[in-house]
């Protein structure tokens, strides 16, 4: 396995839900001589938010100024940043969406949100860093990677999904090479082959468009959206297909949120108190324009990170392995005790009393086969323990990765709230953790912490009005017309039917990509001062904190590391 470092990690941090695994507490990790991981899931949302919060302490903009093409770099923080914060209760600007077709404003935001959170966690030190995704997640696959190479990134760890295409796009996209990444559309019985050039993006023209008249309009009534998406507001002519944005019915009891959704790309409206000109994709009149381009430089600078490809049991660890353009760097083995997504049980699935899938023999991975292949692992799930982690290299293993210890220690992403709940909770045994099978969208089961106020509460997740304004979790279909659309069970049921899901799969559905970015404290505030609640995931084997924080105290990252190590007194 090659890596800067002669010596492999003995603890990987999880690359947990969105920011979760943010910079700081990978870098925290990666300064003790750890694999700091970052989640590099949704950060083009979460880059754009922390700018429209103020980005109090300058982080954001210092590593925005770092970026290799200054001129794309600028556009972000034109359109997005607020001096001093968005006042309280203020909306924040919807994100482009990622797309088959003209979704170059999403990729550039995920380029530039991947360097971003990357390049801060590795600010300061040289320890390792390394960026999670999920498979699931395609069509962010190659910008994300691009933005995280860019910024150097050592390890790239990829899950929720068969990752045999992760070796080579790492090494293409580490040349700066045009790459295609084939995209599942349902109904199709071949991939889509989704063609992703970095250096041509990053030539994209950029233009601040004329000033235009604006028109009101009704709201979203009925099942379908309004032509604003909620915003309040239209620009006439604009191009309503960019962000398709689907808004439920208002829930019962009344009184439930509605929906803020502006329109896409890196322009639309300004939100209020924003400065300077709004920034949109070429193509609208009357524009200034400012160009990009990526130097030779730059490009003969960049190194290919290590692919760690996440798998639940050997099977499919010994068929990547077989063949070198699918061979990873190193596995991790990812059990059921892990949290966040995990794979389904082998064979027919049953549910115990709590709803929780039932596992059997067939699910535990044989670490013998694994060994045998010669390639470096990790165990994850419930390995959180100096115990673990050495009956772990006892038996071959590299070392461990862990997730949850880490996600409510003091560096974390998650909300100081959140985690004072869950380790109050936890401490008194009245916490909760269910691997609900029907809650992710992307039909992985996925552990959700059962806390008052979350959408772990069934009348929370009732009250909220669907709406799919940000769409990381959302398919790729093909029209009876022909063409592509996108679709998302936890999008408003009538949309979803309409465009040919089946309604019994909305069922149980948490919209992930509203809740995880509210966990960390980013999430949309709605119409009437609401805010969209969030979702905790966590493993279901939180015996750590007898040893981290038996009595509430707190404890950091490195207090986990050296507690694993056996470095703690």
């Amino acid at each position: 396995m090659p890596t800067t470092n002669t010596a492999l990690p003995q603890v990987i941090q999880g690359g947990m839900g969105v920011g979760v695994s943010g910079w700081q507490l990978a870098r925290a990790v990666s300064r003790t001589g750890q694999l700091g991981v970052v989640s590099g899931t949704a950060l083009g949302a979460v880059l754009a938010r922390r700018l429209q919060l103020g980005d109090a302490g300058g982080d954001v903009r210092r590593a925005l100024a770092a970026f290799p093409v200054p001129a794309l770099a600028a556009a972000v923080l034109e359109r997005y940043y607020v001096p001093g914060g968005l006042a309280d209760g203020e909306r924040f600007l919807t994100e482009p969406m990622l797309r088959v077709e003209r979704g170059e404003a999403a990729d550039l935001l995920t380029v530039i949100g991947n360097f971003v959170e990357v390049w801060l966690a590795k600010e300061g030190h040289d320890g390792l860093v390394g960026v999670n995704y999920l498979e699931k997640i395609q069509l962010a696959l190659a910008p994300a990677l691009f933005g995280a190479i860019l910024a150097g990134v050592d390890h790239v760890l990829v899950g929720a999904g068969v990752p045999g295409h992760i070796p080579d796009l790492a090494t293409r996209l580490s040349r700066a090479e045009p790459v295609t990444v084939k995209i599942a559309v349902d109904g199709d019985e071949a991939a889509y082959e989704h063609r992703f050039d970095p250096r041509a993006l990053l030539s994209t023209e950029l233009s601040a468009p004329a000033a235009e008249s604006e028109s009101e309009c009704g709201g979203g009534g009925g099942d379908g959206p309004c032509e604003c998406g909620g915003a309040g507001k239209v620009r006439k002519g604009e191009d309503r297909r960019v962000q398709e944005v689907e808004i439920g019915a208002r829930p019962t009891p009344a009184g439930a949120v509605g929906t803020d959704v502006a329109a896409g790309g890196l322009g639309g409206d300004v939100a209020a108190g924003n400065p300077g000109a709004d920034v949109a994709v070429a193509g609208n009149p009357g524009a200034e324009v400012v160009a990009g381009s990526l130097g030779a430089d730059v490009v003969a600078g960049l190194k290919r990170p290590d692919v760690l490809a996440i798998v639940s049991l050997p099977v499919l660890a010994s068929y990547l392995a077989r063949d070198e353009a699918t061979k990873p760097d190193g596995f991790v083995i990812e059990t059921h005790g892990a949290g966040g997504h995990s794979a389904p049980p082998r064979g027919a699935l049953t549910l115990d009393d709590d709803g929780n899938p039932i596992y059997g023999p067939r699910d535990m991975p044989d670490l013998a086969k694994m060994s045998a292949l010669g390639i470096p692992y990790w165990l994850a799930g419930g390995v959180a323990h100096p115990e673990r982690l050495a009956a772990a290299r006892a038996a071959g293993a590299a070392g461990v990765q862990v997730g949850s210890a880490f996600a409510l220690c003091e560096d974390s992403g998650m909300t100081a709230e959140l985690r004072t709940e869950v380790t109050s909770r936890a401490r008194q045994g009245a916490l909760k953790v269910r691997n609900n099978p029907s809650a992710s969208p992307t039909a992985f089961p996925f552990k959700v912490a059962d806390l008052p106020g979350t959408l772990s509460e069934p009348t929370v997740a009732e009250n909220r009005r669907r709406v799919c304004d940000l769409a990381y979790l959302r398919t790729p279909y093909r029209t009876p017309k022909g063409g592509i659309g996108y679709r998302c069970p936890a999008e408003p049921e009538a949309a979803y039917a309409r465009k040919g899901g089946d309604p019994a799969t909305t069922d149980g559905k948490l919209c992930l990509c509203n809740g995880l970015l509210a966990t960390i404290g980013l999430g949309q505030r709605r119409p009437g001062g609401t805010v969209e609640p969030p979702v905790v995931t966590l493993g279901q084997d939180l015996d750590f904190l007898n040893d981290l924080s038996a009595h509430g105290e707190a404890y950091t990252a490195s207090d986990v590391v050296e507690w694993l190590v056996g470095a703690r007194s």
